[in-house]
């Protein structure tokens, strides 16, 4: 389906934080220390509990990434909405990945739940994103998936109608 690899090394997401890889002006991953995953191991655009397109993607969780000093001094934990960004960064990764043109930007999310925490002893995350849709119209290029993100296994957050779209402008 797509012209693209179905998995990315740290240095295949450091070429799309560049704009290398989907070329100018198209979808982009945020650079370090805002990219927030390692590797994608599954992407596809059919694939998923709804068959409409999913990604797997790991971050590896190491006691000094930069956000553990200063969230919170002496009680370290990483943002939630880290976790959250880092899903719609995979969302608009597999659009970008299905060919579609266009940067992407976040344009909300439905529903969210944190039911645990990320602190410096956890070794991994993963996220698991499922899309419910993915519309190409002559006007409008948007994903919207359900997704949930797991530190070493555990569920710890998610979210519903995760929307990210695509403009040329």
């Amino acid at each position: 389906m797509s012209a693209f690899p179905s998995s990315f090394d740290k240095e295949g997401l450091l070429a799309c934080a560049r704009g290398e890889l989907f070329g100018p002006g198209n979808a982009q991953l945020p650079a370090p220390p805002m990219l927030m995953m390692d590797r994608i191991t599954e992407i596809s655009g059919d694939g998923g509990a709804h068959g409409k397109g999913h990604v797997v993607a790991e971050f590896d969780i190491h006691p000094d990434l930069w956000f553990f000093e200063c969230h919170f001094p002496g009680n370290p934990i990483m943002p939630g909405c880290l976790g959250l960004d880092g899903l719609w960064q995979l969302t608009g990764f597999n659009l970008g990945w299905r060919g579609w043109q266009g940067r992407g930007y976040a344009l909300g999310v439905g529903e969210v739940k944190l039911t645990g925490m990320v602190r410096p002893d956890r070794k991994m995350l993963t996220y698991k994103i499922d899309f419910t849709k993915a519309i190409q119209t002559r006007r409008l290029t948007m994903g919207v998936a359900d997704g949930i993100v797991e530190a070493d296994g555990d569920v710890i957050y998610q979210v519903k109608d995760m929307k990210v779209a695509l403009s040329e402008a």
